[in-house]
């Protein structure tokens, strides 16, 4: 199955993608994605759900907003210089044991959702990754069993701004949390969709020209490797998501290094995990709120109590 979520931001409806492009509104069946969904054998209920009800779903136009495939997870864990192509054009070793960083939940939005460029951004980067969404709770996960604990996969692009994650100390979080800085999807394929994840296509463009081409197989540590890895350090949840790494061609590695600037685009796609687009636009601060105007009697009212 494919699994989609559609409509404004905060207040999107769960959805299934069908083969010829049609959308339904599964919502009679489940209210959302989330870590119960998974949790309570969801994908299972969903699949006998279909086959009585495919006919009389009700369907979703193109041009209704798709937001992140699942709803916000307790936790994004990425891992990073996974990709042997990578850590080549960064001049750094391959690691001896998966880095893992996280991104704050806030950042996730939808796949073709403006990214905001954080206040005092200078060097924001792009990252196309897999993304493996975890199906049901485990810890100490053998590596031999970590795919029965995946839901399925998604594709999604790991913003960084360069200056807050490596030239201000600290963890790399600083660097991968501003708001819009996780877009994931459009979809989430189940595992039945991609029963095998070791060469899967992976591109990425910025204004038409491709800065990303490579390959699932330039990983380092596959999927049931990273999956059984970090359950050995936390309990991971039905709904989580584990970011697994980027392949070269990232703007910090470009010679000289190059960065997003208002009015980009940048495309990305993985093979069989659809594709996703986000114009980069500058942050603006909020406008101040209006006082409430105070009528005469309310002003007295005060006044007097």
């Amino acid at each position: 199955m494919k699994l989609i979520r559609f409509g404004e931001p905060g207040r999107e409806s769960p959805g299934v993608l069908l083969g010829d492009g049609t959308r339904l509104d599964i919502s009679s069946f489940v209210q959302d994605y989330n870590e119960s969904f998974f949790a309570d054998g969801g994908l299972s209920g969903l699949r006998t759900w279909l086959k009585k009800n495919m006919a009389s779903a009700p369907r979703v136009t193109k041009s209704v907003r798709l937001g992140s495939p699942i709803s916000r997870p307790s936790k994004i864990i990425c891992i990073g210089l996974n990709f042997r192509d990578h850590a080549r054009e960064s001049k750094m070793e391959i690691p001896k044991e998966p880095v893992i960083f996280f991104k704050a939940t806030t950042s996730l939005v939808g796949p073709n959702d403006n990214l905001i460029m954080p206040k005092g951004a200078e060097k924001v980067d792009w990252e196309v990754e897999l993304a493996v969404v975890i199906g049901k709770k485990g810890s100490y996960i053998e590596r031999n069993d970590a795919l029965e604990y995946v839901a399925g996969y998604a594709l999604h692009n790991d913003y960084s701004e360069r200056v807050f994650q490596l030239e201000r100390g600290g963890q790399w979080v600083k660097g991968k949390s501003a708001d819009t800085f996780a877009p994931l999807g459009p979809i989430l394929a189940t595992c039945d969709e991609i029963p095998e994840t070791r060469n899967l296509g992976m591109w990425l463009k910025v204004n038409g020209e491709f800065r990303q081409r490579s390959s699932t197989s330039e990983m380092i540590c596959d999927v049931p490797t990273l999956v059984s890895y970090v359950s050995q350090f936390m309990t991971l949840l039905p709904g989580d998501v584990i970011s697994t790494g980027t392949p070269a061609g990232v703007g910090l590695g470009m010679s000289p290094p190059q960065y997003l600037k208002a009015g980009d685009v940048v495309e990305l796609g993985i093979e069989q995990l659809g594709e996703a687009r986000q114009s980069v636009v500058a942050w603006q601060s909020k406008p101040p709120r209006r006082p409430a105007r105070v009528t005469r009697d309310e002003a007295l009212a005060f006044v007097l109590f």
